[in-house]
């Protein structure tokens, strides 16, 4: 697969796609464990069908350290054993947030999880993440770009 738009060498694609990374190192400072952060990557990633961002982050998460059984359970989170309540009030709001365009939105239920184990920095966070690769996973998908080749660390 050819991608049909060079992100960065694009001017207004490019000046955008700053931007949006300068967000994204914002919301990494406002106390979200990193283990936590990864998993809502790979989820919403995992969700829109993003490969070139399950590429990125399933190995970046894996160069942290991440074990390989949470990292493939990221998509059965449910069920497995290997995430603290907190992470599964995370990868709840991650979903329903991502999903919005089914129509049930985010519930009180899956918000007031989250309020239960993060503080009012950490929610602006998980919102903020959760907006973000999105924005990223919709780029990524509309201009197909491709998977496979990233080192972690590429683009820090």
């Amino acid at each position: 697969m050819e991608p049909r738009l060079n992100l960065f060498a694009n001017p207004a694609l490019g000046k955008a796609l700053k931007h949006i990374v300068a967000a994204t190192k914002a919301v990494e400072s406002a106390g979200v464990p990193a283990a936590t952060h990864q998993l809502m990557l790979i989820r919403a990633s995992q969700i829109n069908g993003c490969a070139g961002c399950l590429d990125m982050h399933t190995k970046d998460a894996a160069a942290a350290g991440e074990t390989s059984v949470r990292i493939n359970l990221v998509a059965g989170w449910r069920e497995a054993k290997v995430f603290t309540e907190a992470e599964k009030a995370a990868l709840a709001l991650t979903e329903a947030g991502t999903r919005i365009a089914d129509g049930a939105g985010v519930s009180d239920e899956v918000w007031a999880a989250a309020a239960k184990h993060y503080d009012e920095d950490q929610l602006g966070a998980l919102v903020a993440t959760i907006a973000l690769i999105n924005t990223f996973n919709r780029i990524n998908v509309m201009t197909q770009q491709p998977a496979g080749d990233y080192e972690p660390g590429m683009y820090s």
